[in-house]
């Protein structure tokens, strides 16, 4: 056991942690006789991406000076929406419950936990859970199952 420790192919998990970053996969694995290697990745989520669209919405307000108080609460739900919405970390499809025809993962109401599943993502057909970032209440849904997504489009909200 010990001479298998010290035979490990260091080139190999370099070449598989460089396709997972090529692929924007989060984990690899192969097996080669008893061999079985495992790499994988966890993926930040950055909720920086969003907020340009939301900036964009405000704009559009500038042609009414008159009412400077219509214009503020405009923008205060404009940012929470992207403070508390889960952006996509990579692009695919979204499935809302784990199989054809099973119950979703979340409904708007639904309490999650930190680590929870979302939704799944398949990206280049692997099936990729998205973890909730923190503890709270699902108050909107803003994908439908099937639904191709971008990377760092909006897909849940929590508070």
């Amino acid at each position: 056991m010990a001479n298998r420790t010290t035979g490990i192919d260091k080139v190999m998990i370099r070449d598989l942690a460089e396709i997972l970053n090529d692929t924007d996969l989060t984990d690899i694995e192969i097996e080669q006789g008893d061999l079985r290697i495992r790499v994988s990745r966890q993926v930040t989520v950055q909720a920086a991406a969003p907020q340009p669209f939301y900036a964009q919405a405000p704009a559009a307000g500038p042609a009414q000076p008159a009412s400077p108080a219509a214009s503020a609460p405009a923008a205060a739900p404009a940012a929470d929406p992207s403070k508390n919405a889960i952006p996509s970390p990579m692009v695919g499809t979204v499935y809302l419950a784990p199989a054809p025809g099973a119950r979703d993962f979340i409904q708007v109401g639904t309490q999650v936990k930190e680590g929870q599943t979302l939704l799944i993502i398949e990206a280049m057909k692997t099936m990729n859970q998205i973890p909730s970032p923190r503890a709270g209440t699902v108050t909107a849904i803003l994908v439908a199952d099937s639904q191709p997504v971008e990377y760092g489009e909006l897909l849940v909200v929590i508070e």
